[in-house]
Protein backbone atom coordinates (compact mmCIF):
# COMPACT_ATOMS: atom_id res chain seq x y z
CA UNK A 1 0.00 0.00 0.00
CA UNK A 2 3.11 2.51 0.77
CA UNK A 3 4.21 1.99 -2.41
CA UNK A 4 1.30 2.62 -4.09
CA UNK A 5 0.41 5.36 -2.26
CA UNK A 6 3.92 6.93 -3.19
CA UNK A 7 4.12 10.65 -1.94
CA UNK A 8 0.65 10.91 -0.60
CA UNK A 9 1.68 8.22 1.78
CA UNK A 10 1.98 9.38 5.48
CA UNK A 11 4.34 7.13 7.84
CA UNK A 12 2.01 7.25 11.32
CA UNK A 13 3.56 4.19 12.34
CA UNK A 14 0.11 2.05 12.52
CA UNK A 15 0.15 -1.65 11.39
CA UNK A 16 -3.82 -0.66 10.02
CA UNK A 17 -4.26 2.44 8.00
CA UNK A 18 -6.03 4.16 5.46
CA UNK A 19 -4.36 3.77 1.42
CA UNK A 20 -2.51 6.83 2.42
CA UNK A 21 -1.30 5.42 5.80
CA UNK A 22 -3.65 7.73 7.84
CA UNK A 23 -5.58 6.21 10.77
CA UNK A 24 -8.59 4.65 10.14
CA UNK A 25 -11.71 6.78 11.32
CA UNK A 26 -13.94 4.90 13.70
CA UNK A 27 -16.98 5.13 11.57
CA UNK A 28 -15.25 3.68 8.52
CA UNK A 29 -13.71 0.50 10.69
CA UNK A 30 -16.96 -0.23 12.53
CA UNK A 31 -19.00 0.24 8.77
CA UNK A 32 -16.45 -2.33 7.32
CA UNK A 33 -16.59 -4.59 9.91
CA UNK A 34 -20.59 -4.69 9.96
CA UNK A 35 -20.01 -5.55 6.46
CA UNK A 36 -17.42 -8.34 6.85
CA UNK A 37 -19.74 -9.65 9.60
CA UNK A 38 -22.96 -9.50 7.37
CA UNK A 39 -21.44 -11.13 4.55
CA UNK A 40 -19.90 -14.09 6.51
CA UNK A 41 -23.68 -14.29 8.16
CA UNK A 42 -22.57 -13.74 11.76
CA UNK A 43 -24.42 -11.44 13.92
CA UNK A 44 -23.44 -8.05 14.13
CA UNK A 45 -21.68 -7.05 17.51
CA UNK A 46 -20.35 -3.71 18.84
CA UNK A 47 -16.36 -3.85 18.10
CA UNK A 48 -15.86 -2.98 22.23
CA UNK A 49 -18.10 -6.16 22.63
CA UNK A 50 -15.42 -7.78 20.65
CA UNK A 51 -12.48 -7.18 23.35
CA UNK A 52 -14.66 -7.98 26.09
CA UNK A 53 -15.14 -11.60 24.10
CA UNK A 54 -11.54 -11.83 23.08
CA UNK A 55 -10.67 -11.50 27.32
CA UNK A 56 -12.71 -14.48 28.15
CA UNK A 57 -11.78 -16.85 25.04
CA UNK A 58 -7.93 -16.13 26.55
CA UNK A 59 -8.85 -16.25 30.10
CA UNK A 60 -10.46 -19.58 29.29
CA UNK A 61 -7.92 -20.74 27.03
CA UNK A 62 -5.20 -20.60 30.34
CA UNK A 63 -3.35 -17.20 29.05
CA UNK A 64 -1.82 -15.46 31.59
CA UNK A 65 -3.47 -12.01 32.91
CA UNK A 66 -0.49 -10.18 32.21
CA UNK A 67 -0.48 -11.37 28.95
CA UNK A 68 -4.27 -10.39 28.27
CA UNK A 69 -3.10 -7.00 29.83
CA UNK A 70 -0.43 -6.43 27.13
CA UNK A 71 -3.26 -8.03 24.26
CA UNK A 72 -5.73 -5.55 25.10
CA UNK A 73 -3.36 -2.77 25.44
CA UNK A 74 -4.46 -1.92 28.98
CA UNK A 75 -2.25 -0.39 31.76
CA UNK A 76 -3.75 -1.96 34.62
CA UNK A 77 -4.08 -5.56 35.41
CA UNK A 78 -7.33 -4.66 37.15
CA UNK A 79 -9.07 -3.42 34.03
CA UNK A 80 -8.48 -6.78 32.51
CA UNK A 81 -9.33 -8.47 34.76
CA UNK A 82 -12.47 -7.02 36.52
CA UNK A 83 -14.27 -5.30 33.76
CA UNK A 84 -12.78 -7.34 30.24
CA UNK A 85 -12.89 -10.80 31.76
CA UNK A 86 -16.01 -13.09 31.94
CA UNK A 87 -15.92 -16.47 33.49
CA UNK A 88 -17.54 -19.48 30.95
CA UNK A 89 -19.90 -21.88 32.66
CA UNK A 90 -17.15 -24.37 31.21
CA UNK A 91 -14.69 -23.02 33.03
CA UNK A 92 -16.98 -22.70 36.21
CA UNK A 93 -17.09 -26.50 35.67
CA UNK A 94 -14.08 -27.11 34.96
CA UNK A 95 -13.11 -25.50 39.07
CA UNK A 96 -15.60 -27.20 40.79
CA UNK A 97 -14.80 -30.39 39.15
CA UNK A 98 -10.85 -30.03 40.72
CA UNK A 99 -12.22 -29.08 43.65
CA UNK A 100 -14.07 -32.02 43.63
CA UNK A 101 -11.47 -34.04 43.04
CA UNK A 102 -9.52 -32.43 45.73
CA UNK A 103 -12.02 -33.42 48.31
CA UNK A 104 -12.90 -36.57 47.53
CA UNK A 105 -8.49 -37.46 47.83
CA UNK A 106 -8.14 -40.22 50.52
CA UNK A 107 -6.29 -39.13 53.48
CA UNK A 108 -2.29 -41.02 53.70
CA UNK A 109 -1.78 -44.19 56.34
Amino acid sequence: MRERAGEKWTDTGYVFTTRTGQPIEPRNLYRSFTRVAKSADLRVIRLHDARHGTATLLTAAGVAPRVMMEILGHSQIAVTMNVYTHVVQDTQREAVSHMDRLLRRRPRS
